[in-house]
């Protein structure tokens, strides 16, 4: 029967039938030339990341170890959740090429998707620090990837995300608000917001929406007078055609609610949020919905090379030949070293350093267990953390051979 939908179902990604033909020919062309045994070691790195970015977020490593599992090779990784930067590799598979060659569109499909996404959310937590951050994007995407964009932002700092079956892989609750399209239908935000507030459980968080027909500050109140204390927050969702000065549009509404009594109501903001809008509303805004800058992110460009054949480093010009391993000391100064020399004290401060890549599966084994959402996330926050306190550290890391 003829696709209806165009995605690409589990079973033909683990087949190696989602890749570049010439990677299939190449297999070929491998295999029939007797070549077969020849192993080979190829990392995945950067060589430059976005205009502005000094560091990424590695994700997707769950998915790209699932694609490899069974497969007659060894992985080498960053944890999923680390930081990385420019020249650093994030992942080393070992073995025959034809037990992976397939693969690479594949592996860097999802982690350079992945690692993007995350790397996003990751900025916009920042800018956020301390206020709810809440995923809106999957309207963004198409729906067979949805899931896995909910996962990237959700790892990457976000709160919750509002996808339902993303929230479900995730073993999270989705978190949303109301669409215009409630109010709307009932014609009337008052009559729209009281069906919500008396159909909805009570775990649900009453946050009316505020932007419908009238001006935010008008409708803010009108939420206010019409749920009382069963109000949690207003959400503006106030178009970029409309906005104005957004900032100027919060502290008003923040402003008409407290000298009419109701200074327990959050303010929430959505509508085409980036990280420097966020940046500049995160002091009088209580929580973000963000969808298009982290769904649609700049491009984390990873590449995956051979870097090593039958034990010989050797890679095409403008990588660096041979296996490698990066060391970070507690400052977060890394160095990049060849995988034979080991690294005990930092390069630029003499601190204790730690290695970075480690074994995660052993012919086609996984042998560390793979991490859940939001111990990873926890991963993250922790370097985001120090990013904000070491902001002198995020320096390229020096290339040692």
């Amino acid at each position: 029967m003829k696709a209806r939908l165009y995605y690409a179902d589990e079973s033909s990604i683990l087949e190696g039938r989602v890749t570049d033909v010439y990677f299939l020919r190449t297999s070929d062309i491998v295999s029939r030339s007797g070549l077969s045994r020849r192993r080979v070691c190829a990392d995945v790195h950067s060589y430059g990341l976005p205009s502005g970015y000094s560091w990424a977020i590695f994700a997707g490593l769950e998915e790209a170890l699932r694609l490899l599992e069974g497969r007659k090779v060894n992985v080498h990784a960053m944890e999923e959740g680390e930081i990385f930067r420019p020249f650093e590799p994030v992942m080393e598979i070992e073995g025959p090429y034809s037990e992976f060659g397939v693969y690479e569109s594949a592996i860097l499909g999802t982690l350079r998707h992945e690692s993007s996404v995350a790397s996003k959310a990751a900025r916009v937590r920042l800018a956020t620090w301390g206020k709810q951050l809440v995923f809106f994007g999957i309207r963004c995407v198409h729906p067979a990837v949805a899931p896995a964009v909910d996962r990237a932002a959700f790892i990457g700092g976000c709160d919750a995300v509002s996808g339902v079956l993303g929230a479900e892989m995730l073993g999270e609750l989705p978190i949303g608000t109301m669409p215009h399209a409630l109010i709307i239908v009932f014609g009337d935000q008052e009559r729209a917001w009281r069906a919500f507030d008396e159909l909805m459980p009570p775990e649900v968080p009453r946050i009316a929406l505020c932007d419908t027909f009238d001006d935010e500050r008008v409708e803010a109140l009108r939420a206010a007078e019409s749920l009382g204390k069963r109000l949690h927050a207003v959400r503006l969702d106030t178009p970029s055609s409309r906005r104005g000065n957004m900032r100027a549009i919060v502290e008003e509404v923040r402003w008409t609610l407290r000298v009419h009594g109701y200074d327990w109501v959050k303010i929430f903001v959505s509508g085409g949020i980036d990280e420097d809008e966020a940046r500049e509303l995160a002091d009088v805004a209580d929580g973000f919905g963000v969808g298009t800058s982290i769904a649609f992110p700049p491009s984390v460009d990873l590449a995956l090379d051979i870097v090593e054949v039958d034990g010989k480093p050797l890679s095409k010009r403008g990588k660096l030949p041979g296996r490698k391993q990066v060391y970070r000391c507690e400052r977060y100064h890394d160095a990049v070293v060849p995988a034979s020399k080991t690294l005990e004290i930092c390069p630029t401060c003499g601190g204790k350093v730690r290695p970075l890549l480690r074994p995660l599966m052993i012919d086609g084994e996984i042998v560390e267990p793979v991490k859940p959402p939001r111990e990873i996330r926890a991963r993250v926050i922790s370097r985001l953390q120090a990013i904000r306190e070491l902001k002198d550290a995020l320096s390229p890391p020096k290339i040692l051979a």
